[in-house]
């Protein structure tokens, strides 16, 4: 079964850092893509990020390049999630997504994910 888990969370001054974890179970790096998502309280979840393992090919929305930085260790199955100069804007529940059929340089739409975690909680405060 494959699982996905996210941990880093926490509450953080604005302008300080975290690193997420999604750390994996049983999803094949060779052919997936792994995304990190968003949502805020009242608004729509947002995709951040995606790298595809297997390249390091990566891509981000224009509101967090140049912020946040997603990586992958394939030998422990974990992506993660750098997040610098974080604002009180960010604040938000944060979730890691794998699709299989996924294209190059793309974040896709949040429903063609196939793999979820739970989500952890980052708050930042002003």
């Amino acid at each position: 079964e494959v699982q996905l888990v996210e941990s880093g969370g926490g509450v953080v001054q604005a302008g300080e850092s975290l690193r997420l974890s999604c750390a994996t179970a049983e999803l094949d790096f060779a052919v997936n893509a792994i995304a990190w998502f968003r949502q805020a309280p009242g608004k729509e979840r947002e995709g951040l990020s995606s790298i595809s393992p297997s390249n390091n090919s990566t891509v981000y929305v224009d509101s967090v390049k140049g912020r946040f930085t997603t990586s992958s260790d394939n030998a422990k199955k974990t992506v993660y999630l750098q997040m610098n100069h974080l604002k009180p804007e960010d604040t938000a529940v944060y979730y890691c997504a794998a699709v299989t059929d996924w294209a190059r340089d793309t974040i896709h739409p949040d429903y063609e994910y196939e793999y979820w975690g739970r989500g952890t909680q980052v708050t930042v405060s002003s």
